[in-house]
């Protein structure tokens, strides 16, 4: 049955007190400060290096977790995940517990929840590329995007299209790979974080998609910091520690679930779906997926089923949909989960095509 969503209640604009400029004050500094420290200048020095050498500097993620299941190599895996990942993810804690705490309601959510499901996904599509986080990254400031009252189609556009709309990855992928790889992971990505993400908004919807009523950050200056290290300690204690054993849980797997790379041999097109659903599931830091498409092509395996790893890999991951999951609502986080992996299938039909 198809629902449409409750029509976005007119709002007058407030004007922004004091204390709401001081939180948007707050909230830019983080976003400039730890952006530039975590991603954009990182990522600029590593496009600089590769546009030189045309070489990716770097083992697939997968390799720390050995050939066996383990607990060592679990455990192995999760340090060398939350190495490459621990600047990117402080940095979204604290942005989160900043929209949810600093940010002014109103002005948040006039910015967000646009009239209709593809312009919410659209602009939350667009604020996602600055941001560049991989999906864990962005799972903390989804979820506070969604708790603030931002509509859905929004919350899933800023999601997912953080780590397939990243544009230093764009930029990898045109250095290391042939151009079919950067074709199609543009295309499909618009089509996840704009199209599905609407799609979704607007069939997945209830009484919580009625956004609340907004409320200024604060009128007490002086509440400001209590209520920020509040939201902080919220997030960080819920989040991270799920987080973690999640990510462990995916190194003690790790091994089995990659030997489906190997499977087109026997399955042939068959092991495209596979690997789709499986590469669904593992989680990978920003950018993960080319030391794996790269390890693969000189193995021999086909476009069909690179083509559903260069998606399918860093949209998503069990723990970025279970972070998500509560603020999202379960079925929207499987929705786009399933979303994501025909999506996935269809890019590797589109990349075998074009090769």
């Amino acid at each position: 049955m198809t629902h449409t969503s409750a029509p976005t209640p007119v709002r007058t604009a407030q004007r922004l007190s004091a204390a709401d400029w001081i939180g948007l004050g707050v909230l830019a500094l983080l976003l400039v400060v730890g952006l530039s420290w975590s991603k954009w200048l990182p990522y600029w020095d590593k496009a600089w290096t590769m546009s030189q050498t045309s070489l990716w500097d770097g083992a697939p993620l997968f390799d720390a977790a050995g050939d066996t299941v383990s607990l060592t190599g679990a455990w192995d895996f999760t340090l060398v995940y939350f190495t490459a990942v621990w600047k990117a993810l402080l940095v979204a804690l604290l942005v989160a517990a900043a929209v949810d705490a600093l940010g002014p309601r109103d002005w948040l959510l006039r910015l967000l929840n646009r009239r209709s499901h593809t312009s919410q996904s659209l602009v939350g599509a667009a604020l996602s590329m600055p941001s560049m986080m991989c999906t864990c990254c962005a799972a903390p400031v989804a979820a506070g995007l969604r708790d603030s009252g931002v509509r859905r189609s929004a919350a899933l556009a800023y999601w997912v299209g953080n780590p397939l709309l990243n544009p230093a990855v764009l930029i990898f992928l045109a250095l290391v790979l042939p151009w079919q790889y950067l074709a199609v992971r543009i295309v499909f990505a618009l089509l996840i974080a704009v199209g599905a993400a609407a799609l979704i908004g607007r069939w997945v919807s209830g009484p919580a998609e009625v956004a609340p009523e907004p409320t200024a950050a604060s009128a007490n200056l002086s509440a400001l910091p209590l209520r920020y290290l509040r939201s902080l300690a919220r997030f960080t204690l819920i989040l991270v520690p799920e987080h973690l054993a999640l990510v462990f849980v995916i190194g003690l797997i790790a091994p089995w679930l990659t030997g489906v790379f190997g499977l087109e041999a026997q399955l042939g097109a068959g092991a495209v779906l596979i690997v789709a659903v499986a590469a669904t599931l593992l989680v990978i830091p920003t950018g993960g997926e080319i030391p794996i498409i790269l390890t693969l092509v000189p193995l021999g395996v086909g476009a069909g089923v690179t083509g559903a790893l260069l998606i399918a890999l860093p949209a998503l991951s069990i723990p970025s949909m279970v972070m998500v999951g509560k603020a999202m609502g379960w079925k929207s986080t499987a929705a786009m989960g399933t979303a994501v992996a025909v999506a996935a299938v269809l890019a590797g039909g589109v990349l075998a095509l074009l090769s």
